[in-house]
């Protein structure tokens, strides 16, 4: 798994309590849980497991971006251990043991568009969002390619899944509804200020082309995938997709919503994430040899190894 802060059990808090989180939380979301009470987050890790062996591993950390590959990861991230994309690609690569599935789903700290610019600017923002757009695109495509060209050379087939961006608009509607909450019993998401102070583009005047440059982005990532399938076409060993599961779910509804800072996901918002990514893999999943053969309430899906 490559990601950034959505992708792990984390969320704004004070500053010791955020520092230790970012540096040290791993598992608890909805990629890698493990944990048997039935009330915890069925992952990804534990579906796949229920049918088949496997080793998950994350790579994803807070903070993480997507970033040109000479660019520093910077002290913040350098502190509680986060690569960007191109760093967290590096890792993967000088492991001897090359994964059949990775996933990506990362991002969302690129949104921050307000980032540098003068107020006149952020009057008329369009250009900027363009640029940002554009380098996104780049910045994603290159490490991606990387892992691509290590996948051609090894000897079993890999599958790359490229997960959307979560949905902008909806999450600002659950945080607004958050923010009504907060507004009458500040009890209620005692660090909901916190994301206005360090991710400036969400405060409210910056809404609305926030939203705008997701959906830009989320139209390059389709058209990277797209790209490189072309470029696959005579490959039969590797894969790449491009799936808009995790679009879709619904960050309106205050239960998925963080109840501490009203940024990242709830317990709830990554049970939903787990079935939503899980429901998405039938094509990578077939690919790699692992045909579904049902559907089930339960586990989402049943199968076969392929022999």
């Amino acid at each position: 798994m490559m990601g950034d802060s959505l992708t792990q059990h984390f969320y704004i808090s004070s500053p010791l309590s955020l520092f230790w989180r970012a540096r040290t939380e791993r598992r608890k979301n909805w990629f890698l849980d493990t944990d048997p009470n039935p009330a915890s987050i069925r992952s990804v890790y534990e579906r796949l497991e229920t049918f088949t062996p496997l080793v998950a591993t994350e790579y994803n950390g807070a903070g993480a971006l997507v970033a040109p590959s000479q660019a520093g990861e910077g002290i913040r991230r350098k502190i509680v251990r986060t690569r960007n994309l191109s760093g967290q690609t590096r890792q993967i690569l000088r492991k001897r043991e090359f994964p059949d599935l990775i996933m990506i789903w990362i991002g969302h700290n690129n949104l921050d568009w307000t980032e540098g610019l003068s107020a006149a600017e952020r009057e008329h923002p369009e250009k900027r969002l363009q640029e940002i757009a554009a380098q996104f695109r780049e910045n994603y495509r290159e490490p991606v390619q990387s892992l691509i060209d290590r996948a051609k050379t090894e000897n079993h087939n890999v599958s790359i899944v490229v997960f959307g961006l979560a949905n902008i608009e909806a999450f600002f509607k659950g945080r607004r509804k958050a923010e009504a909450l907060h507004a009458r019993n500040p009890k209620l998401y005692p660090y909901f200020e916190s994301g206005y102070q360090s991710f400036e583009s969400l405060q409210p005047p910056y809404q609305k082309n926030m939203v705008r440059l997701s959906l830009m982005m989320n139209a390059e990532m389709r058209a990277m995938v797209a790209d490189l399938n072309r470029q696959l076409k005579n490959n039969d060993d590797v894969l790449v997709q491009y799936s808009n599961a995790l679009t879709k779910v619904d960050f309106s509804r205050l239960d998925l919503i963080n109840p501490v800072d009203a940024w990242h996901p709830s317990i709830e918002g990554h049970k939903a994430l787990a079935a939503a990514a899980f429901g998405a893999l039938g094509p990578s999943l077939k690919f790699l040899g692992i045909v579904p053969k049902s559907i089930s309430p339960a586990s989402g899906l049943t199968a076969r190894r392929k022999r």
